[in-house]
């Protein structure tokens, strides 16, 4: 059973930081895509960030440019995504996602997390 846990979600401030992370289990993670999705209130869930295995390509949704950063860290499976100057825009559910493949610039997981909540405050 594969089991994605995220952590570090809570309320920041417009212009701050947030560091999220998801521990994952259940399979060796080392080889497969790893990422973030988002789901802000009464929108559909929307890419955010993607990784390969090897941490040698990042792929980033065009409005997180510049301010957050994805990173993995496979001795100990876990995914990050450090969050710079926030936006209330922000705010969202943040979900981690694995395994599937990235397809023209468009990463399609097999496996999600149940989520963490982000508040940007302005």
């Amino acid at each position: 059973q594969v089991q994605l846990v995220e952590s570090g979600g809570g309320l920041g401030q417009a212009g701050g930081s947030l560091r999220l992370s998801c521990a994952a289990s259940g399979r060796t993670f080392s080889s497969s895509v790893m990422g973030w999705f988002r789901q802000a209130p009464g929108k559909e869930r929307e890419f955010v960030a993607a990784i390969n295995w090897s941490g040698s390509s990042t792929y980033y949704q065009d409005s997180v440019k510049g301010r957050f950063t994805i990173s993995r860290d496979n001795a100990k499976d876990t995914l990050y995504l450090q969050m710079n100057s926030l936006k209330p825009e922000d705010t969202a559910v943040y979900y981690c996602a694995t395994g599937g493949a990235i397809r023209s610039g468009t990463y399609y997981p097999t496996w999600w997390g149940q989520g963490t909540q982000v508040t940007v405050s302005s």
